[in-house]
């Protein structure tokens, strides 16, 4: 079997004074070498002060800091489990995360230590036997992490790993049930990041913007993994702050920056778009859910080539890249499989390949692909089948030269009337009306056609527009299939626990309630 190796001791030697991490928040500057020494002494302190051996799980509860970091990258040395817990799910939620995992202890920093004391109380977390503050303990008996400072930088000598070897357990952003934990193992993390590099040319030149929280796989692998690999630096941003991302442009602090749809939205709904200069970012991608075409042209109007990007937690999460030279003419695709990564798409009805141009669910495979899920027999099997291939559940169509366009989720799609209707495709126009600040679309039931759209839409400050006059101009732009037959005028859009819009949420609310025709 292939040994998995020490990511920062490797770094480190190869360049040591090469900046790896930069805090946005207090400009301090951290080398590859001092960032191994951190990671060195927080390695021994998991396996003398907390007793963690590998297979054992640490969880963290947290926001983005070089602390989580160094936590993440300890875990490689150790073999240890990190269990990046999302701080956005209530205390319930989490405790059934912690039931699920098991972990022997729980980092926190110090705006969730009221969480954290409730969570104490819960039986649910009696396996951990340790609750460490990365900053204000929430207890007196709460451990600190600042204790891993008295312990030697040395060398931790790293046990034997391999690929196989489990080092993250990144749980899924569901809608129903409790979240499934994709295993991200010692050799899914490496294979994407020698996905990235290679296809997407990252370099010891390159700097990321990491600002999505490091409970999401796009923030631990889109850039941040991938640029380890590479020698390159990642500004860590305790969380997404349009202001501070502006500034960051303004100051060309980094030439690298993905988000999801959400966050572009705010950043050109935000006073400061108008002066903003990202033509001298290499890459600015958006991923996590699809995004609308108004966002992609906004940028364009600028000169930058912004592009979506596809992933999941359970596949890299990068799978796809488009050229450059290809991002005007293809707009919206994701572009062509990245250099170890296979694809295909299965007919909506049958095993078969659907014909050109039409929707298929997505099928993956490759090394870069999750061994399953924690503790979840079942839920692997139905995902994974005997050849390897991963069952994402999101549709995609395939061109003439091979590009894959991301049509949406299977389970987002309605049939109306016998006709296949896509919601991302709607909200894509829908975001084009100058009234209009987000949307969401989701099939309702209806007697006559089985399923009828339902738009929830969130209007710009001091814009108006009415729901019949906002359906007469969809009429214009969509089959009339497809245009919503109702419309709901909503404050701020539902969303799940990984930031993306809680379709289900809208469902439940507005399913049964009378449809406008």
């Amino acid at each position: 079997m292939v040994q998995a190796v020490d990511w920062l001791q490797r770094r480190a030697n190869l360049s040591p004074e090469q900046i790896a991490l930069v805090d946005a928040g207090s400009g301090e500057r951290r080398s590859y070498s001092a960032w191994n020494a951190e990671a060195n002494r927080t390695a021994w302190w998991m396996r003398n002060a907390l007793g963690l051996q590998t297979g054992d799980r640490l969880a963290v509860l947290a926001s983005n800091s070089f602390a989580y970091l160094d936590l993440w990258f300890a875990c490689n040395k150790t073999g240890a489990i990190l269990q990046n817990l999302n701080w956005r799910l209530s205390v319930d939620e989490l405790a059934a995360l912690i039931a699920d995992a098991a972990p022997a202890a729980l980092c926190y920093s110090a705006e969730f230590a009221d969480m954290v004391r409730q969570l104490a109380e819960r039986p649910e977390c009696q396996s951990v036997a340790d609750w460490v503050a990365m900053e204000q303990p929430a207890h007196d008996a709460h451990r600190h992490l600042d204790q891993r400072n008295t312990l030697p930088a040395d060398p931790f000598p790293t046990p034997p790993l391999e690929h196989d070897s489990p080092w993250v357990i990144c749980y899924t952003g569901g809608t129903t049930g409790l979240p499934k934990g994709a295993i991200l193992t010692h050799g899914t993390i490496t294979w994407n990041a020698v996905n990235t590099v290679m296809s997407w040319g990252i370099g010891p030149e390159d700097t990321a913007i990491l600002n999505a929280p490091l409970f999401h796989t796009g923030a631990l692998n889109v850039f941040t993994s991938p640029l380890v690999q590479a020698g390159g630096c990642s500004i860590v941003c305790k969380g997404f702050d349009p202001d501070q991302v502006f500034d960051l442009v303004a100051q060309g602090a980094a030439n690298l920056f993905f988000g999801v749809p959400t966050m572009f939205t705010v950043l050109q709904n935000h006073r400061r778009w108008q002066e903003a200069d990202f033509s001298r970012l290499k890459l600015v991608i958006s991923g996590g859910a699809p995004c609308p075409m108004p966002v992609f042209q906004r940028f364009w109007e600028r000169g930058v080539d912004f592009k979506t990007g596809y992933g999941l937690t359970e596949a890299g999460p990068n799978t796809f890249w488009l050229p450059p030279e290809q991002v005007r003419k293809k707009p919206g695709a994701v572009g062509y499989p990245l250099f170890h990564v296979e694809v295909r798409l299965r007919a909506l009805e049958g095993n078969g390949e659907p014909p050109m141009g039409e929707a298929g669910e997505l099928l993956i495979r490759g090394p870069h692909r999750t061994p399953g899920y924690w503790n979840n027999p079942t839920a692997t099997a139905k995902a994974i089948d005997a050849d390897g291939w991963l069952y994402t559940g999101d549709l995609a169509s395939r061109d003439e030269d091979g590009a894959y366009t991301i049509v949406g989720r299977l389970k987002d799609m309605y049939i109306s009337g016998g006709e296949n209707v896509y919601p991302a495709e709607i909200e894509s126009v829908l975001h084009a009306h100058p009234a209009i600040a987000e949307a969401a679309v989701f099939g309702v039931p209806d007697d006559t056609w089985g399923e009828v759209g339902c738009a929830a839409v969130v209007l710009r400050a001091g814009e108006t527009v009415d729901a019949e006059a906002l359906r007469a101009w969809l009429k214009e732009r969509l089959a009339g299939y497809k245009v919503p037959h109702r419309v709901e005028f909503v404050d701020s859009l539902p969303t799940t626990g990984a930031a993306k819009v809680d379709k289900r949420a809208l469902q439940q609310r507005y399913g049964s309630a009378e449809v406008v025709r």
